[in-house]
């Protein structure tokens, strides 16, 4: 992924009112050298961000995204983000898109150490091309998360319900996932919950039912999940958010990972078994999910 475009904020208090934020914003050569490198979301991963999906331009789920962006800086004791200045970045970095699909990121950073704080900004690249794997879906590989379905409740220092830059171990169980022959992983709590993939919700079909774990803030609840339980809910379909056993990875009718610029991936295997999957209805999904979306 080749980042196009980057915007640096200086982040204006949650209760500023002005209506234009543009002496606010700074462009930058997204090649060359903007940070300093006492930057603490280089050193520490100590900050959140947010992924939003661009089609033809248009940003998807802009308002849901910048909610869990106050969500996220809430639980990481972040200064609360003025959604309007965040929503004119969008704007701006979304019209630098090409046609096609893009991802536009959203970064908070506590800042530097000993200095200014916090440090924000904006970027935008062409998407990776995700055609293939829509139609074809993708094979995953169930990973303890190390950690018992009460334990966000018992540790909230844990952040398990916030969209942080701490990204280190997702990566490392998509690597994982990689050396057992997979494509992706889904995390399961060790007292057998399941809880999320890496980088995307998990949904099951039960028959009429779609099921997703319910946000109990042991996950990072999805945007394009509950976007997508409104499509479902608008064909007549049942929706709920429930605890997931992972026995029911297995017996379900379908199951996809969905994420923003992913979007619906249907599960081909877990733990090297076949499952079922519904190609038909995966493709309306995704027709959906291509569409403009607020």
């Amino acid at each position: 992924m080749t980042w196009r475009f980057a915007l640096m904020i200086e982040p204006a208090a949650s209760d500023d009112t002005r209506e234009d934020f543009g002496a606010t914003f700074q462009r930058v050569d997204p090649s060359a050298p903007a940070l300093s490198v006492g930057e603490l979301s280089t050193q520490r991963g100590d900050g959140i961000f947010e992924s939003i999906g661009v089609v033809g331009g248009h940003a998807q789920e802009v308002q849901a995204h910048l909610d869990r962006l106050v969500h996220s800086a809430r639980l990481c004791d972040l200064p609360e983000p003025n959604l309007a200045q965040w929503r004119a970045a969008i704007e701006v970095g979304a019209a630098s898109c090409e046609p096609g699909e893009s991802v536009i990121k959203l970064i908070l950073s506590r800042g530097v150490e000993h200095g200014p704080a916090p440090t924000a900004w904006v970027t935008a690249a062409h998407a990776a091309d995700f055609r293939a794997v829509r139609e074809r879906g993708i094979r995953v590989v169930t990973l303890d998360r190390g950690l018992d379905s009460g334990a966000a409740a018992r540790a909230p220092w844990l952040l398990l319900g916030a969209k942080t830059l701490s990204y280190a171990v997702n990566m490392a169980a998509i690597r994982e996932a990689k050396r057992r022959g997979a494509d992706d992983a889904i995390f399961v709590s060790s007292d057998g919950i399941v809880f999320e993939a890496p980088t995307a919700s998990v949904i099951l079909r039960i028959g009429d039912r779609f099921v997703t774990p319910e946000p109990s803030g042991s996950i990072l609840q999805g945007t394009t999940q509950v976007s997508l339980f409104e499509f479902l809910e608008g064909r007549g379909f049942e929706t709920a958010y429930e605890a997931v056993p992972a026995a029911s990875l297995l017996t379900a009718d379908a199951a996809w990972l969905v994420s923003s610029v992913r979007l619906a991936a249907p599960i081909t295997a877990i733990d090297g078994a076949p499952v079922a999957h519904d190609a038909e209805l995966t493709g309306e999904i995704n027709a959906y999910l291509l569409s403009p979306r607020d």
